[in-house]
């Protein structure tokens, strides 16, 4: 782009006075063109952190719907897995019962009452274990979506500040055009 310009510049030395005007409108050029570059420079200086901002808000926000994505299915899996760890306590139980009457111990007895409460300790105990862990596993995954929500406001807020920022640090010679 400068080529001609500097080519201009060049066959104004050589041929005197004529050439020096040609010199002087191809500087004028230059300068014009130096200008203009500054001014889109500037220009990509404030959209540059305004866009990379929002890029990053939008991977931000997609995290957190794969978050809450993450927490559904989880969530239905821990019901499941319940669900059946209870069936399968049920059918011990079942089986108890079935055990100690094949033996004659009558089911209303201290023995069986006990081994009865025994077993449903457990089966409370157990189902309360898989719930808990999948209520901890749903606040880890809260707590993440969160600290992602932040992360892409923060980004949008660092963008917008940055753009901010190289607006008013321009050159004065661009404020002027501003001005004008």
């Amino acid at each position: 782009m400068c080529l001609p310009a500097f080519g201009a510049a060049l066959a104004g030395l050589g041929a005197g006075g004529a050439a020096t005007a040609a010199g002087a409108t191809a500087g004028a050029a230059t300068g014009s063109l130096a200008s203009g570059l500054a001014t889109i420079g500037s220009a990509l200086s404030i959209v540059g952190p305004l866009v990379q901002g929002i890029q990053a808000n939008r991977a931000a926000r997609e995290n957190v719907r794969l978050i809450n994505e993450q927490r559904e299915q989880e969530a239905s899996l821990n019901a499941t897995r319940a669900n059946r760890e209870l069936q399968q306590w049920r059918r011990a139980m079942s089986q108890q019962r079935v055990d100690l009457a094949e033996r004659g111990i009558a089911l209303d007895s201290p023995t069986a009452v006990f081994l009865g409460q025994t077993a449903a300790r457990e089966m409370s105990f157990n189902d309360q274990a898989i719930r808990s862990g999948g209520q901890a596993r749903d606040a880890e995954l809260s707590a993440e979506a969160r600290i992602w929500r932040s992360r892409g406001t923060q980004a949008l807020f660092r963008g917008g500040l940055s753009a901010a920022g190289a607006f008013l640090n321009r050159p004065t010679d661009e404020w002027a055009e501003l001005l004008a």
